[in-house]
């Protein structure tokens, strides 16, 4: 099931999966929220890179699940489920990156 939660009125696109008893969160959405960039997936293909350099498993654990786009077409978007997340908001240096961890810590129990 998909759906679309709002962070300080913007919004993240979210999958539940039933198998897995657990939420994905579109990794564009939550980068573009923590860092304010204007190209969001610039951003998240340089720190994929970094992130790999480093030696992080955290590209291992990606997911593409198709999310409607602003167009209304539908496309794969990287997702995370919360635990990768939450390793991913700790590499972004970012003043929201506790509110936003309250958050979705508040998403993962509704």
């Amino acid at each position: 099931m998909s759906d679309i939660k709002l962070f300080e009125s913007k919004k993240v696109r979210t999958h539940w999966d039933d198998t897995k008893e657990t939420w994905f969160f579109s990794v564009i959405d939550v980068i573009e929220i923590l860092t304010g960039s204007s190209i969001p997936k610039r951003y998240w293909s340089d720190l994929k890179k970094k992130l790999t350099k480093e030696g992080s498993q955290l590209y291992e654990n990606i997911v593409q699940l198709k999310f409607e786009a602003t167009d209304g077409k539908k496309y794969a978007t990287d997702c995370l489920d919360t635990p990768n997340l939450l390793r991913l908001i700790q590499s972004i240096p970012s003043p929201k990156a506790e509110p936003f961890k309250q958050w979705l810590a508040r998403v993962g129990y509704e």
